[in-house]
C-alpha cells in the first residue's frame, strides 16, 4: 500500500457565501450576511475553522452580490487560518447551491471536497467524518443531525441502516434527520450538477444532487454531534451568538444545547 493510499484522498474545502440574505434584512442592505458578526468574529469566520479544524488546508470562498470584495480584505490569503491557500470565486444572481459549487470545479479538480454553507456553524468537530471520506472508495457522505422540526430542512429517509432519499421540506417527514449544510463529494459530483434541471424556484437544488448519489448506491452518511445550527434569520443569528458565546467561555450554560433539538426553532 503506498502512503498516498495510507493517507486517503486529497479533500479540498468550498465555502458557499453568496445569496442576499433577505430574510436578515435590515443587517444585510448594505453587507453580505456571512459578515456579519457572531459573537466576536465575523460569522464566515467559523465554516472556514471547521475545515481547517478538519484538516483541510486548501479553501476557496464562492461569495456574491456588491460585497464581494470585502471578503478579500477581510481574510486575504488565508494566513490567519494557517491556510496553504485560499481562493475565491464570483457567483452572479442566485442560481443556487449546486450552481455555487459549480464554480469550484477548475479548484477541485480530481480530487475530493468539503462543502459547508457559509452560515452553518457547529459545535463539534467534524474531522472524523473527513477522515473516514478520505478512505470512502467514491462517492458522497451527508451529515445528518436529528431534529424536532424536520419539516423545515432537507430530511433523508434511512433504510435498513442505508440512506434510500432526500425529501425538501416534506409536509410528513419520513424521519427526524435533517440534511445539515456540510456535504462531503468526489470528483463526480460536478458531472451530476452539469446533468441538473433548475428547479420550480429557478434553482439548481442541492438535494437533487445528493438523491443522485443515492440513486448510484454511493452516498453514506453520518451523524453530527452536539449543537448544530444555520445563522440565517434573526432569531437564528441570535442563537447562533449565544451558543458561540457559551463554547468560548465554557459556561454552563452550553449543557442544554445538547438536546436533541439544537436548532433554532422559527418565530411565526
Amino acid at each position: 500500500m503506498s502512503a498516498a493510499t495510507k493517507r486517503g484522498a486529497v479533500v479540498k474545502g468550498v465555502v458557499l457565501a453568496g445569496g442576499l440574505g433577505t430574510r436578515l434584512e435590515p443587517l444585510t442592505r448594505i453587507t453580505n450576511k456571512h459578515l456579519l458578526p457572531i459573537y466576536n468574529r465575523p460569522m464566515i469566520f467559523y465554516p472556514i475553522q471547521t475545515l481547517v479544524d478538519a484538516g483541510i488546508d486548501e479553501i476557496m470562498i464562492v461569495t456574491g452580490g456588491n460585497n464581494a470584495g470585502d471578503f478579500l480584505r477581510l481574510l486575504g490569503n488565508g494566513e490567519e487560518f494557517g491556510l496553504k491557500r485560499l481562493h475565491y470565486t464570483y457567483q452572479r444572481g442566485e442560481g443556487g447551491i449546486a450552481d455555487a459549487l459549480r464554480l469550484a470545479e477548475p479548484f477541485v479538480d480530481k480530487d475530493r471536497v468539503a462543502v459547508i454553507l457559509g452560515d452553518n456553524l457547529i459545535e463539534d468537530s467534524i474531522r472524523p467524518h473527513v477522515e473516514e471520506f478520505r478512505h470512502q472508495p467514491r462517492g458522497a457522505k451527508l451529515l445528518l443531525k436529528a431534529v424536532d422540526d424536520p419539516q423545515r430542512f432537507g430530511v433523508a429517509e434511512i433504510r435498513h441502516g442505508k440512506l434510500a432519499g432526500i425529501e425538501e421540506k416534506p409536509a410528513r417527514p419520513k424521519s427526524s434527520y435533517a440534511v445539515t449544510g456540510i456535504y462531503l463529494y468526489d470528483a463526480s459530483v460536478f458531472k451530476i450538477i452539469r446533468t441538473l434541471k433548475p428547479s420550480k424556484r429557478g434553482e439548481l437544488e442541492i438535494t437533487d444532487v445528493n438523491n443522485a448519489y443515492i440513486a448510484q448506491g454511493t452516498a453514506t452518511y453520518n451523524l453530527l454531534q452536539g449543537w448544530w445550527t444555520d445563522a440565517g434569520l434573526p432569531e437564528t443569528l441570535y442563537r447562533a451568538s449565544t451558543l458561540v458565546r457559551a463554547k468560548a467561555l465554557g459556561a454552563t450554560a452550553a449543557a442544554p444545547a445538547r438536546r436533541r433539538n439544537t436548532y433554532a426553532p422559527v418565530l411565526r
